[in-house]
């Protein structure tokens, strides 16, 4: 089972930036899609996640309006679209896959990737 996340960089704020998680080694159609956050010196939160079979989607109240998740269940792909980005959203973002369930917390989810770094500044 691999998760591997990717696009993050650095940005300046009010920019947009989109990741990408990559799946394999699980049958992708049958997971729920989240990702998650840890900014330095803080907890794991929990960003957005994607049913996986009508397409639903939660946000966490931070980043509604200016995130959007989204997956490609033919390519195995979920996406985070990231606007209008601020300082506060920088952090490690982590894609995780959860068998037939979506929800907020860690402990919901089976499968996490190793991380890709986002970083909001001038």
């Amino acid at each position: 089972v691999q998760l591997q996340a990717s696009g993050g960089g650095l940005v300046q704020p009010g920019g947009s930036l989109k990741l990408s998680c990559a799946a394999s080694g699980f049958t992708f159609n049958n997971y729920g899609m989240g990702w998650f956050r840890q900014a330095p010196w803080k907890e794991r939160e929990f960003v957005t996640a994607i049913s996986w079979s009508d397409g639903r989607t939660w946000s966490a109240d931070s980043v509604k309006g200016r995130f959007t998740i989204s997956r490609d269940n033919a390519k195995n792909m979920v996406y985070l679209q990231m606007n209008s980005l601020k300082p506060e959203d920088t952090a490690v973002y982590y894609c995780a896959a959860a068998l037939a369930r979506v929800g907020v917390r860690e402990l919901e989810y089976d499968y996490w990737g190793q991380g890709t770094q986002v970083t909001v500044s001038s």
